[in-house]
């Protein structure tokens, strides 16, 4: 590097805090974090004389290099491990199946079991107990004459399943007509249930479906008491945890794409469909701090991408911000000035001699350990980077 710099000292270390979004898809303002500079691979050094000018300094010194200011667009993005599994309820963790029906456990489905909507989720006194796909909990009998979400659950799920027929049954409607009570007859007489057109308390089990089962508590032969939960499941549909650092919680948003990489090498897109709320401190970092975290739930777009894997490791960058035209160097060659803010050192004419160019830093791809510069500098000018 040139004469006029010398390493940091404690003072020059300290850079302003790294910045929040203006907007989606807009350009940042200020100064990027050290720490997360050097999160990316690069050492950040401090210019100890002026900063102004770009008056040419010494030429690149041993142990350097110089690379081309690229020009074009320029993502920000977060990479982080998560954990590949089956979606659950809201907080992602499993939903409890409750008994509501009393005798005996006759049948129980294996842990891994896939149940559809409308299918035996369990058995009592060799009677099935079928799965209505909904959010309403059940807590009544239905018949002809009632009316609920409840209900509604019921429609939408004999319709979608085809025991509705041609009798114009609305999969929307809340209310429990004749033509609600054919269609369940249909489904009785298929299952062996009783038919009576009439759907019991204990008879059926409604939850957001369908289902993959998991751990099963219930035992064949025991007794089935009502309000007792007997297993657990989860959505067929795979998703993503990701533990984000609280500090980065403005950065991520609902909506926002992400790229995961499968156990095998292989990648597939997702989607952010939702951030927690709660941060959690599940132990120390290396500074014996403990880190605060917060959940972000990651959507498959193509889930069978993931095949029947259960729970598995995978690697996810998700893209927070992006411009569409930019002037790109490496993070490593920004240079921490004394008086604040950043600069490059870069080429200055033949004979390898440079010049320090202050720079002002936009967009950060943390990722890729690359940042948006502007002031000084063209695309093709050459900037001095450490020799890998």
């Amino acid at each position: 590097m040139s004469t006029g710099v010398t390493e940091p000292g404690p003072d020059t270390r300290d850079a302003p805090a790294r910045p929040r979004r203006r907007g989606r898809r807009g350009m940042l303002h200020g100064g990027v974090a050290l720490a997360v500079v050097a999160a990316a691979g690069g050492a950040v050094l401090a210019v100890a004389g002026p900063s102004g000018g770009g008056e040419p300094a010494a030429t690149a010194g041993e142990g350097t290099s110089f690379v081309a200011v690229q020009e074009g667009p320029l993502s920000s993005q977060v990479e982080q491990s998560g954990t590949l599994s089956y979606a659950g309820g809201a907080d992602g963790a499993p939903y409890p199946v409750v008994n509501r029906a009393k005798g005996t456990y006759t049948w129980v489905p294996a842990s891994g079991t896939g149940v559809g909507c409308a299918e035996t989720l369990y058995k009592v006194g060799q009677k099935p107990v079928v799965l209505i796909c909904g959010r309403t909990p059940a807590y009544r009998n239905l018949a002809v004459g009632d009316d609920g979400k409840d209900v509604r659950a019921l429609n939408k799920t004999l319709v979608d399943e085809g025991y509705a027929g041609g009798s114009g049954l609305d999969p929307g409607s809340g209310h429990f007509g004749w033509a609600t009570a054919t269609a369940l007859e249909k489904l009785q007489g298929e299952r062996g249930a009783d038919v009576t057109g009439r759907l019991d308390l204990g008879q059926a089990v409604f939850l957001p479906g369908p289902l993959r089962i998991g751990e099963v508590t219930a035992k064949n032969g025991t007794a089935a008491v009502p309000g007792r939960p007997i297993m657990e499941a989860l959505s067929n549909r795979h998703m993503v945890t990701v533990e984000l650092d609280a500090s980065q919680q403005s950065e991520v948003e609902r909506g926002d794409p992400a790229q995961i990489t499968l156990p095998d090498n292989r990648t597939t897109p997702g989607v952010v469909s939702r951030i927690g709320t709660v941060a959690e401190s599940p132990g120390e970092d290396d500074s014996g701090s403990e880190a605060a975290t917060l959940p972000v739930y990651i959507t498959l777009k193509d889930p069978e991408d993931a095949g029947t894997l259960q729970r598995a490791p995978v690697q996810v960058r998700i893209t927070t911000d992006g411009v569409d035209h930019a002037l790109i160097v490496p993070v490593t060659a920004l240079i921490g000035q004394a008086g604040g803010g950043y600069a490059v050192e870069a080429a200055a004419g033949d004979g390898g001699r440079t010049r320090i160019v202050p720079v002002t830093l936009g967009l950060f791809d943390g990722a890729n350990g690359r940042v948006q510069v502007s002031g000084g500098l063209k695309a093709g000018d050459r900037v001095v980077v450490p020799s890998t």
